[in-house]
């Protein structure tokens, strides 16, 4: 049995409660259809989040015992409190937290933060939505395990280039949609002591979140970004180890 791996799902949780499209759907709210999957696996430990609770459900308490945060946003972004995007990021950079940011959280205050970029893009949503083919182009990565070479979401909101991201330290997953765009939808980056996934699917009015190989995607990113028990850097003035 390996290490307990403590994870936070946050969700601005506003279409769930506006639209009842979204709420049949998701009637836990996408945060509670995610953490329904990871509470059936044995290494990880969830709670869940939301925007409109005291410090959006991310206090300094909560964070320090987040091993993994994950991010869906989209309507709400705006009214994300500063200071607890400041906190979400010393946490990610300074302590090694890993951040999974979902679908249209590339516009989240906290991806921008990370990124230093715009983080813009191309997108459509026409009638039920279009196909999403996304292929694994590095099926050596971790996130990649137990996938084929590409799996296929039915209906989805397209997203397509240019994306506005610095040059993904890995990038694991390229999506086309039936439209003919392509979108870099697995996208790795290390911010300090800190693992960060960008994972592209995700829209609010399809039930993306219970397909299987999205589930599978989400938690190995899980495991890849959790933090390692290496050494803690020291700064400051230091004795020679040998003798001068």
């Amino acid at each position: 049995m390996g290490k307990t791996i403590r994870i936070t799902v946050w969700n601005e949780n506003r279409h769930e409660k506006k639209n009842p499209e979204v709420a049949k759907i998701y009637p836990n709210g996408m945060h509670g259809a995610i953490a329904e999957y990871l509470r059936t696996q044995s290494d990880f430990q969830v709670r869940t989040a939301t925007l409109d609770e005291p410090e959006h459900g991310l206090t300094e308490e909560v964070l320090s015992q987040t091993d993994v945060l994950i991010w869906w946003g989209h309507s709400a972004h705006k009214e994300v409190s500063d200071e607890v995007v400041d906190r979400v990021h010393k946490r990610v950079v300074l302590d090694g937290m890993g951040l999974i940011v979902l679908h249209s959280g590339h516009f989240s205050k906290i991806f921008k933060k990370l990124m230093g970029t715009t983080c813009n893009l191309k997108w459509r949503v026409i009638g039920e939505g279009e196909k999403e083919r996304i292929w694994v182009v590095d099926p050596s990565h971790p996130i990649a395990e137990g996938l084929n070479d590409y799996f296929e979401v039915e209906h989805t909101e397209m997203y397509g280039e240019h994306f506005d991201i610095p040059q993904p330290d890995n990038l694991v997953f390229i999506s086309w949609f039936a439209g003919g765009e392509v979108f870099r939808s697995g996208c790795c980056y290390q911010r300090g002591r800190g693992k960060i996934f960008y994972f592209r699917p995700g829209h609010e009015t399809y039930p993306i979140f219970y397909q299987p190989e999205v589930r599978k995607v989400i938690g190995n990113a899980i495991r890849w970004a959790a933090p390692v028990e290496g050494p803690k850097p020291n700064f400051g003035r230091a004795k020679p180890l040998e003798n001068l």
